[in-house]
Order: C-alpha cells, then structure tokens, then sequence
C-alpha cells in the first residue's frame, strides 16, 4: 500500500481496491517513532461514504501496569496521573482511594473536601481542552478561561500538567495564605466564556456538521462498557458521584451536583454534555469553597517511611472527566503491588469507533472522533 508520511504526520493508505466493486481502503495511522500519540484506523470506503471501520491500538504501549508492579505505592502515583495527561489529578486519586480503603485510613475532613473540589477543577480543564478542539472554522478559543483555572492548580501543586499532589491519607500540602479567594476568582472567570460556546453549538454550521452524525445507541454503550459524556449524551445517566458517591460529593447542597444528559447520542449531543458539565463542576467548585472556608485541620495523616498494604484485594473506580477509571489492586502485603489493573474510559470509547463510523462520509469522521473524546495514552497505557 502507498504511504505518505513525515515526522509526526498522519500516514494514509492511498486508496486500494478491496471487495465488492467502488471500495477502496483508506488507512489513517500516525506511523512516525517521534509521532506523540498513535492510533490506526482501518477504513473499507464506498464512494464517500465508510463502509467499515476498525481502530488499531498498540502503537504507544508503555506497559504501565507492569511498571506498577516494580515500584512501591508513593512512585506509582508518577505513573498513574500520566495515562491520561488531561485528568492527572483524578487519576492519582483512584490508586489512593483504593490504597486507603485497604489500609483503612481515615482521611482527613479539609483533606476530602480539597480533593473534591481539585477534582472538579481537573474536570473543568480536561472538557474545556476538548471543548477547544471543536471541528470547523471560528471554534471559540477557551485557552484564556483554562489558564485561569491552570494558574491556581500550578500555584498549589507546583505543575501545570502532572500535579502529584495526592498522597497516601490526604494531600501534599495545605493550600497557599488567600489561595481560595484566588481560586474563586479563578472559577468566576471562566463562567463568561461558556455562552460563546454555547452559541457556536447552536449555530447552524455546526449543527449541520454534527446533528444526526456518529450516533451511538444506548444498547451499544452496554455493549462496550461506555461511561462519562459519551454515555449521558445517549441517555445512559451513570455517574459514579451520585451512584457511588465518593469524597464529599453525598455531602453538596441538594441540587448542584446534576447529571446532565441528552438522547440524540450524535456529535451534537456529546458536546452539549460536556459544555453543560463545565457548568455543573463550576458550581460544584463554588460549593466546595464555601464548604471549605470555615475548616480548619491536616490535610494529610503520617505514614511509615515505607507502606505496604495488607494482603488481599480491591476494586476502586471513580467518574473520570472522560468517564469510569478503575483500579483493581492486588497485593501480598509487600512495598509493591502484586497486580495492579488499570480500567480507563477511552480504551473503551475507541473500540466503539468500529460501529458509530460506517455510514458517515469521510467529511464526518473528525466531527466522530472529536466528540468521543479519548486521549492516546489512557488507551495503551
């Protein structure tokens, strides 16, 4: 197959005949060694429209979960906030729930209610990076309502993308003198941008790009183990922080935490969920804040120099800002894990790729893969 490609350039298969009589292959894989994220897609075409598709994973694999087993509990979190470079934080925060469940460690309450309100803070950053990437010409830039949030999250952890703030029993440090009046400031700052997404979502050039495009039915988000905006945007309203809740979210003022849904399924819908969710985990972050200014105590609880968790095993998951991330922890009461099973969202997300795309036209397939929002590593781990 003829190939053309450079460093760091999306390689494609110029069309072969394959099949039936008008089908030809059409192969899109980043195929370079400097590429930063791989994923192959496997195209049969028919004229303009896509006959069958078949994502191609593995072109990144770092082997994380077996890095996992050869280094102690604190070095793992190095690791764990990296699969998904947009939710660091969230990503740090399953292993140490799942760590903490087994080691039966109370954290403490300032502690829960930080960790709630980062969480949301993280959330806010991961749907407004996706947010920036709309498809089409005059997508609203919302680079300036992210550096906003960006600039308090790097005040307190001290790194704008992996920020290994959490620790085994709460958190690295205390919040900086005024930082919450800066981080409410901060939260404040981005609601003003959010009506000029809105507003390009409603115009007509998108929406007829994207109304009716890679629709996903609900039955297909059982059948693939869908979670996140993806699944609320088919009418699936599974969310592990009112199901399941975790730190403080069983503990907010009755009304701002909200799933927010739609049942179209298609592009359309799947960004509306995630700009509605920008609103929810703003006020959720307000709430926090309010929750927050008349506490008083640690933020973490002292540790042994080395931890080893009991034998036995565990399961933790947590609502990710791209959906479900579990952790399912094995150990044999040693400084490492025995096993260690990583279960992110978007692993799952592109798998169904291969049952939203055929029937698109090709013009329809960066609208599809825009709006199933997975990020590379969370998918070779």
């Amino acid at each position: 197959m003829a190939r053309v490609s450079g460093p760091g350039t999306t390689t494609v298969g110029i069309g072969v005949p394959v099949g039936g009589p008008g089908e030809l292959l059409l192969d899109i894989a980043p195929q370079h060694p400097s590429a930063h994220g791989a994923l192959r897609l496997a195209l049969t075409l028919d004229g303009d429209r896509i006959a069958t598709a078949e994502p191609i994973v593995g072109y990144m694999h770092r082997g994380a979960e077996k890095l996992f087993e050869v280094r102690d509990y604190r070095q793992i979190l190095v690791l764990t906030n990296r699969h998904d470079w947009l939710s660091a934080f969230s990503n740090e925060l399953g292993l140490v729930l799942a760590l903490e469940k087994m080691l039966g460690i109370e954290v403490p309450v300032r502690a829960v209610w930080l960790r709630t309100l980062l969480a949301e803070l993280n959330r806010v950053l991961s749907h407004l990076a996706f947010l920036g990437a709309l498809p089409g010409d005059g997508a609203p830039v919302t680079a300036p309502a992210r550096e906003s949030l960006q600039a308090v999250m790097e005040e307190l952890a001290g790194g704008r993308m992996h920020f290994m703030f959490n620790r085994i029993g709460g958190l690295k440090d205390d919040t900086p003198a005024g930082w919450s009046a800066r981080c409410r400031a901060a939260v404040a700052a981005v609601r003003p941008h959010l009506p000029a997404v809105a507003s390009y979502l409603a115009g007509s050039a998108f929406v007829e790009r994207t109304r009716g495009v890679g629709i996903l039915d609900p039955f297909l988000v059982g059948q693939y183990g869908l979670s996140g905006p993806v699944a609320r945007a088919s009418g699936v309203a599974l969310d592990l922080r009112t199901t399941e809740p975790y730190l403080a979210y069983d503990e907010l003022p009755a009304g701002v935490l909200r799933v927010v849904t739609r049942d179209a399924g298609d592009c359309l819908a799947r960004f509306e969920v995630l700009l509605d969710q920008v609103t929810v985990s703003l006020d959720i972050a307000d709430a926090c804040l309010d929750a927050l200014a008349p506490l008083a105590g640690p933020v973490n609880v002292r540790l042994p120099k080395v931890v080893r968790a009991p034998e036995g095993e565990t399961y933790c998951w947590t609502e990710n800002p791209l959906g479900i991330n579990g952790y399912w922890l094995v150990s044999r009461g040693d400084k490492t894990p025995y096993r260690l099973k990583l279960r992110t969202a978007s692993f799952n997300n592109v798998q169904a790729l291969r049952d939203i795309v055929p029937g698109a036209r090709v013009v329809d397939l960066v609208p599809i893969l825009t709006s199933m929002f997975f990020v590379i590593g969370d998918i070779d781990k």
